[in-house]
């Protein structure tokens, strides 16, 4: 027993040694991946275009004078660094990482990419310096995109990659100034949809979701940027697209999955190229007969209050919002308007909402990761709280609430850690209320 026990042979296998072996085992692949990868040469162009910049023209000056220079190439050098760029992009897939990141002084010249969580600098491709890379993402925008960038410092806008015989791989994508140069991430969109069962909410909330069972109010989906929020709405449009006929509008900044139309009929619309604003965007949809609407953000009063008005009107509307748990999510819509209104709205939030699901994603054991979530499904108990401003008391409806759908994160971590999905660590770290955690371990 002394020798089993030394060695390790007979020792039961924890979450924690299972994610350790799993971490050398990916390090390992990445390791191959970088050895069999001949990363591609930065086309000529670009650096001949960053050697012609005055070196008095500082700020903005530079990159306009990059801007003049992109309109004069020819098409064969544009074809060179879309090549370029495309390659960059397609070594996402080949790593199965989520995000590619590069330019600006924070990213001392690397191109980054986020492995299961974890987003590291690739020295594969070299070095490029702030000029070029400021050339690269200057030439994946059209010309009034540039211009939106330059007058809101930053822009939203999608990237998509030509594979031969495959749908094209869909980036979502935004450029933004860093210390007066260009940065870039692009965010992987994955090729499918995850089915809504996957995602293994309460039988009760996954009938709530569906149009056949509940034909209106307001679903939230939350959480902070990365949390899978567009997987969980995709996957809801996609079960709903098999279920019922119907029409759903998505209104989206960038469009990022797009959906064929099977038994609903599915449009997309992006901000900025087939609508001006999420607000206009939903109003415009009142007389587009639609029956879902999915609303890709609300992140202001006017997007909030046209939300709540397309939801008044009858109909089942989605939207997001960057929040890490329910109870914050009603307070945060609550506070984006003035004192003297904030009663007024939070009577028809009360009035409207259907669900909150507010989720995180985690590392997983085994590699890869896994959301946790919890979810209030609204009760009498629940819109009399958030009408007499009591929110504070909804935690505790949703601890208590699992024979009506409801779970709380700390409850969700649990689980998955009962079932050897995540470790001990990964769970305490995550939670937002460690006390409550705490209570369950015991």
């Amino acid at each position: 027993m002394a020798m089993a026990s030394a060695t390790g042979a007979h020792e039961p296998a924890t979450p924690e040694s299972v994610a350790s072996r799993v971490a050398a085992a990916r390090k390992a692949a990445d390791a191959k991946v970088k050895s069999t990868f001949k990363p591609p040469e930065v086309p000529e162009i670009c650096r001949e275009i960053a050697a012609r910049i005055p070196y008095s023209h500082v700020g903005d000056d530079r990159i306009l004078f990059v801007i003049d220079q992109i309109h004069k190439i020819s098409a064969a050098q544009r074809m060179e660094i879309r090549k370029y760029m495309d390659a960059l992009v397609e070594h996402t897939l080949r790593l199965g990482a989520s995000d590619i990141d590069f330019g600006g002084p924070a990213a001392n010249g690397w191109i980054w990419y986020r492995v299961d969580g974890d987003k590291t600098p690739h020295k594969e491709f070299g070095s490029l310096s702030i000029d070029e890379t400021n050339v690269l993402i200057l030439s994946v925008l059209a010309e009034s995109a540039r211009h939106t960038l330059m007058e809101e410092r930053a822009i939203d806008f999608s990237y998509s990659l030509p594979r031969e015989g495959s749908r094209n791989a869909r980036f979502r994508a935004t450029s933004y100034f860093d210390l007066d140069s260009l940065a870039l991430n692009m965010r992987s969109i994955p090729e499918q949809t995850r089915s809504l069962s996957s995602l293994e909410f309460h039988p009760l909330i996954e009938k709530g979701l569906m149009f056949r069972h509940v034909r209106d109010g307001l679903t939230l989906v939350t959480g902070v940027t990365g949390s899978g929020k567009s997987t969980t709405l995709d996957a809801v449009i996609d079960a709903n697209n098999d279920d019922v006929e119907a029409h759903v509008v998505i209104i989206s900044k960038p469009v990022e999955f797009m959906h064929e139309s099977r038994k609903c009929i599915i449009r997309h619309r992006e901000v900025g190229r087939d609508v001006r604003s999420f607000k206009e965007g939903i109003v415009h949809s009142l007389r587009q007969d639609p029956d879902m609407v999915i609303i890709g953000e609300m992140r202001d009063p006017s997007t909030i209050s046209a939300a709540l008005e397309i939801t008044d009107s009858g109909h089942k509307v989605f939207s997001t919002l960057h929040t890490s748990s329910a109870v914050e999510s009603l307070d945060r819509i609550v506070a984006e308007y003035p004192p003297e209104e904030q009663d007024r709205v939070r009577n028809r939030l009360a009035d409207v909402l259907r669900c909150v699901i507010s989720q995180k994603l985690l590392p997983r054991v085994g590699g890869g990761r896994i959301m946790a979530k919890e979810v209030l499904w609204m009760t009498p108990s629940s819109r009399a709280a958030i009408k007499n401003q009591n929110t504070g008391e909804i935690y505790q409806m949703m601890w208590e609430g699992w024979n009506q759908g409801m779970i709380t994160l700390e409850q969700d971590l649990f689980r998955l850690m009962r079932q050897g999905r995540i470790t001990t660590d990964t769970a305490i770290n995550f939670a937002n209320n460690k006390r409550r955690l705490n209570q369950l371990f015991k």
